[in-house]
């Protein structure tokens, strides 16, 4: 899980709370940043980031949990990409692996997972993870784009991606192409990310953040630029309807839709999200597709 708690500025321009902390100088704005500038942006972002976010929630997230959003929801219970026993010796592809928590969890099953992400401070989080417990990662772990995927056709049985990649990129579509692309005949795609209607509230855990500050339907990215007005962070909304457009075009089949609830046992805050918000509306959105 890559996402965290994005602390940009409040009101109209809220971006829905996917980050760690902004850059010290940065400037939060609405406007348009295309595929190349948002990827060389987020890539330089996470690598800054990497530690802080790894500190903060670390514990949260464990060494080897798969954890498919705030709310705490863990696969073992959901069970979204099968049952446990079903992944062993299946070939996996985590997009957007972080340091590779969900993917060490995978292994753990019997999976043979391969950890995809954007960020090396990231992937070296993973290696540093791995080392603690004993050795170096049990799977690959691989440097790239979620873009431009460098698997060849068919090559897994399944992918999954939680709050990694998608709400960073500014052609989504062209994630699920390659997913396609890489995935064989019925393979499965789950994928989780911050859920459509967040993004019309201010981004704050208290009362303040269930008053709709922006439009649903506009899609203009949140953006902090430098001085220079070159681009450090983005981060891009789509409505469900846009999603499920993509996803189609992209040759899959949805199978399912979860929005987790807050549970009870769940306490903490993590940036925008809190027990409050959490039990009024949803602010995960977990996409279970088949490749057809």
């Amino acid at each position: 899980m890559t996402d965290g708690d994005h602390l940009g500025p409040r009101g109209p321009l809220d971006a829905p709370g996917t980050g760690g902390s902004p850059d010290d100088d940065a400037e939060a704005v609405r406007r348009p940043a295309g595929g190349r500038e948002s990827s060389r942006a987020n890539r330089g972002w996470w690598d800054r980031n990497a530690d802080e976010y790894q500190n903060d929630h670390g514990d949260f997230l464990g060494d080897a949990r798969f954890v498919w959003g705030p709310e705490g929801l863990d696969e073992a219970e959901a069970r979204l990409l099968g049952p446990a026993e079903q992944l062993r010796g299946l070939r996996v592809l985590e997009v957007g692996a972080g340091a590779a928590q969900c993917s060490r969890w995978l292994a753990d099953q019997g999976a043979r997972p391969v950890a995809l992400d954007l960020s090396h401070r990231q992937l070296q989080h993973a290696l540093r993870i791995g080392a603690g417990q004993g050795g170096d990662a049990a799977f690959p772990l691989v440097e790239a784009d979620a873009r431009a995927l460098p698997f060849a056709d068919g090559s897994f049985d399944l992918a999954c991606s939680a709050f990694g990649a998608l709400p960073f990129v500014a052609d989504p579509e062209r994630v699920f192409a390659q997913v396609a692309r890489v995935l064989r005949p019925g393979g499965r795609w789950v994928f989780s990310l911050t859920h459509p209607l967040r993004w019309t509230l201010a981004d704050e855990p208290g009362p303040e953040g269930l008053t709709i500050v922006n439009s649903y339907f506009d899609r203009t990215p949140y953006v902090e630029q430098d001085a220079g007005g070159h681009t450090v962070y983005a981060e891009h909304h789509r409505t469900l309807g846009d999603r499920v457009r993509d996803l189609v075009g992209a040759g899959f089949r949805l199978d399912d839709l979860v929005e987790p609830e807050w549970p009870e046992w769940n306490q903490q805050v993590w940036g925008g999200w809190s027990p409050l918000r959490g039990r009024l509306v949803p602010g995960t959105a977990i996409f279970v597709c088949t490749r057809v």
